[in-house]
């Protein structure tokens, strides 16, 4: 995916993304505004569009609150979809196969950027 944005600023610090945490922030991305899910492991970060492929409604419970499972997987607050944090694949419920839209990010600088 190609971001529209020119990356003049960071998306986040990497203060207020903890080891294991899920964030959202939001991002231009081709031009359109769009809410983000950003996954801290360690020293990898990751991030996907937060919308859900199975009915494309949000991710999160409520806006920045999102359920993860005893197994460490992403669940999609509207119709259970759970998804692995390594690659955005949808492992259970009724998107199985599909996957999140990644979007490139990069840390620089102690923050995390579009790529």
């Amino acid at each position: 995916m190609s971001a529209g944005s020119t990356g003049a600023e960071a998306l986040l610090s990497l203060e207020r993304l903890p080891d294991g945490a899920l964030v959202e922030t939001e991002a231009v991305l081709d031009g359109d505004a769009e809410s983000l899910v950003i996954y801290r492991q360690g020293d990898a970060v990751r991030a996907w569009v937060n919308v859900c492929p199975h009915a494309g409604r949000r991710l999160d419970w409520a806006p920045g609150q999102f359920l993860l499972s005893k197994d460490r997987l992403l669940v999609c607050a509207a119709h259970g979809a759970s998804f692995e944090l390594e690659q955005g694949e949808c492992v259970g419920g009724p998107c199985r196969g599909d996957s999140l839209r990644k979007v490139e990010v990069v840390v620089r600088d102690g923050a995390v950027w579009l790529a």
